[in-house]
């Protein structure tokens, strides 16, 4: 049995002592021979992630301030070629093409694929949906602009069944049209892009805790208001995901227009990856192609950098 013992005014309580000692194995750093097989192991990663990701990023940044035509010697030309981009006006359209599609191809996808898969979601047969809804995303970029080059061309799938039910003045050469072309690509594009954002979402939607959307049902919650008050924030890592993810692409798109206008008719549907082959492997302006590429490289961190921000600032929030 043990006795408590009050202390005395000038008593104190006497310090705790272990003989036990600190675990080596936590408390011991690496020895040199493992750091070095440590970084032996990363070292692929990081000699591939530089050779072909890294210096080329700072070979095209330096060719941007160049003027070459891939034959020549470059010459430093300072500035120029960013100067030449602003007075450029064939610089002009696509710049607001690659808004477009970065607006369109955010909304549309991640909208769509956060659609599907809270729809599906639970349902019998939503196995057998999720495959038909994510095939499109195996299908190169190249192969779906070439089918839906047919489905809307002049004569094609789209304009003749607008015939055969008696909309022939709905008919329009969806190609050729601008702003008609843009959004036909963007579409799709959306077709194909919307698999994947299904799967992210279906993901987030079986990790989710079921005891809040449980007790919001209770109260009366249900549809829109489960999905945009309760369901929806719970997602928002998800969300982030999905959404970067299609502002880099929305900037890179190239073989999907490539392959359904090829930019036209007269650069009117041509978005800047576009633009900066043409400049560069047509035109030969190696160093104007370069000073786009940085363009585009310098709107896609800016975009994805505003986005987290106002991104985490909410989080913060909750």
């Amino acid at each position: 049995m043990h006795v408590l013992v009050p202390l005395g005014k000038n008593q104190r309580c006497p310090r705790l002592t272990s003989n036990k000692k600190p675990d080596a194995a936590i408390m011991t750093p690496l020895s040199d021979h493992k750091q070095r097989e440590a970084y032996l192991y990363v070292a692929p990663a990081a000699l591939m992630v530089g050779v072909f990701l890294i210096l080329p990023m700072l070979y095209t940044t330096l060719l941007a301030f160049t003027d070459w035509n891939g034959m020549t010697a470059p010459r430093f030309v300072g500035l120029a070629n960013f100067f030449k981009l602003v007075a450029d006006t064939n610089f002009t359209r696509p710049f607001v093409n690659t808004l477009r599609w970065m607006v369109l191809g955010v909304v549309l996808p991640v909208g769509l694929g956060f659609f599907f898969a809270y729809a599906i979601s639970g349902l019998k047969g939503a196995k057998l949906m999720q495959i038909c809804i994510y095939i499109p995303a195996t299908i190169s970029a190249s192969a779906a602009g070439i089918v839906f080059g047919f489905v809307l061309r002049d004569q094609g799938a789209l304009n003749i069944l607008l015939d055969a039910i008696g909309l022939g003045a709905l008919k329009v050469n969806w190609l050729y049209v601008q702003p008609y072309n843009t959004y036909a690509m963007i579409g799709a594009y959306t077709w194909q892009a919307t698999g994947i954002n299904v799967m992210i979402f279906l993901v987030g939607l079986q990790n989710l805790p079921k005891e809040p959307v449980e007790a919001a049902t209770l109260d009366g919650a249900g549809g829109f208001v489960l999905a945009t008050r309760i369901i929806i924030p719970m997602l928002m890592p998800y969300v982030v995901i999905a959404s970067l993810l299609a502002v880099i692409n929305s900037f890179k798109v190239f073989d999907t227009i490539w392959v359904m206008t090829g930019g036209g008719p007269a650069r009117m549907s041509e978005t800047l990856a576009v633009t900066m082959y043409k400049e560069g492997f047509a035109n030969f302006k190696m160093g104007y192609a370069s000073a786009v590429a940085v363009v585009i490289s310098a709107l896609s961190l800016v975009f994805s950098y505003l986005y987290l921000r106002n991104m985490l600032a909410r989080e913060s929030q909750v």
